[in-house]
């Protein structure tokens, strides 16, 4: 993974966020929605609740936002059924792609990520085509600048609270890897020990990298991106496109 910083691609995903950030709340609130559907409205008998809202805090989602959104979906049993639907397709020079949506019109949300990667010079390809080039795990990552413990403790912190691989090697931010189950868990352990967090959630970690040299490639890959994250049906977009730093700035 040479020259990808993680620290740099959350600080690149933070300024677009920073940029369009009703449309990033509005997800939120959509996912909070969900984990309240599912398992009620109380973080501390729902799990799956409480890591969203980590997540939310982590996007600096207000408290005060965040408590309406559950709120509202307690309160409102004819609020909208969003259905979750996951695309995968292929960018410039097989870049791999992978697409989280909620929706409550699959038609749109299909169209829409179809006319993102055609516009891009991309395809959407069959469930599976794409995703074995991931591994679905939790990623935790903690600035080196804000966290005053020693890296050592650090990572004994984390393996014992059920980790299973912590990183120092980026320059800017330490890594810690868990199974997708036990990122909460962990989380909690960092949290209760005082310890800061850029981003602690479920995500799609590439095996490998591709590079892009060709500007057509690169002009056409962030293409797809944008359309993507213009898009209010989705959630999450993964890839394994290796960004250049001054992307990334």
């Amino acid at each position: 993974m040479s020259g990808h910083s993680k620290f740099a691609n959350i600080k690149h995903k933070k300024a677009k966020n920073d940029a369009a950030k009703g449309r990033i709340f509005t997800r939120l609130g959509k996912e909070l929605m969900v984990a309240v559907k599912e398992g009620g409205p109380d973080p501390n008998n729902n799990s799956k609740l409480r890591d969203v809202i980590a997540k939310a805090k982590s996007n600096n989602m207000p408290n005060d936002t965040i408590e309406r959104s559950i709120k509202k979906a307690a309160g409102d049993a004819s609020a909208a059924n969003f259905t979750a639907i996951t695309y995968e397709g292929y960018g410039p020079n097989g870049t791999a792609i992978i697409v989280e949506t909620l929706t409550d019109n699959k038609n749109r949300t299909a169209s829409n990520v179809r006319n993102a990667f055609t516009k891009g010079g991309g395809n959407v390809g069959t469930p599976g085509c794409v995703s074995f080039m991931f591994d679905k795990k939790g990623q935790i990552l903690i600035s080196k600048d804000e966290c005053k413990m020693d890296a050592d403790d650090l990572m004994m912190l984390a393996i014992d609270a059920g980790a299973e691989d912590f990183s120092d090697e980026d320059d800017d931010a330490y890594e810690i890897i868990t199974e997708p189950d036990n990122c909460g868990t962990v989380r909690i352990a960092l949290e209760e020990a005082g310890v800061p967090f850029l981003q602690a959630e479920v995500t799609m970690i590439p095996q490998t990298w591709v590079d892009l040299t060709g500007e057509a490639d690169i002009k056409q890959m962030n293409k797809i991106l944008d359309l993507l994250d213009e898009d209010d049906d989705v959630q999450e977009v993964y890839h394994n496109w290796n960004m250049p730093e001054e992307d990334e700035e």
